[in-house]
């Protein structure tokens, strides 16, 4: 009954954002404003993690499982990406190199936030 009542608020919001996405944003896909709800839902704590951690924990033990259909659908577009194979290759490493240093610089940023107020709590002891 549990794993039924976390699918069941997971679906919900899926279909929620996909609601949205057809009446009001017609640009932005439905499953990622459903992230976006889920993910404010989460943070507001109006969500409780423990309410969906099953479906969750099911979802991400089985993701390679949900890229078939792209990795397919791709297929079918090889004759589009034939011409641009360089520019796509370029694009995915200087993507990588973004991520890795913005990355890097925000883990850096939260390091010293962190030693910053360990070091504010042990003067005001």
């Amino acid at each position: 009954m549990k794993l039924l009542r976390e699918m069941l608020i997971v679906v919900f919001i899926y279909f929620l954002g996909e609601f949205i996405s057809k009446s009001f944003i017609h640009s932005v896909p439905g499953n990622i404003i459903g992230m976006l709800i889920l993910l404010v839902l989460l943070c507001t704590k109006v969500v409780k993690v423990e309410a969906i951690d099953c479906v969750a924990q099911f979802f991400l033990d089985h993701l390679a499982f949900f890229f078939v259909p792209a990795g397919v659908g791709l297929m079918t577009s090889v004759g589009l990406l034939e011409g641009n194979v360089l520019k796509l290759l370029f694009i995915c490493i200087a993507s990588t190199f973004v991520v890795i240093g913005v990355t890097g610089l925000v883990v850096q940023a939260l390091i010293r936030r962190k030693e910053k107020k360990l070091l504010g709590d042990e003067v005001n002891e």
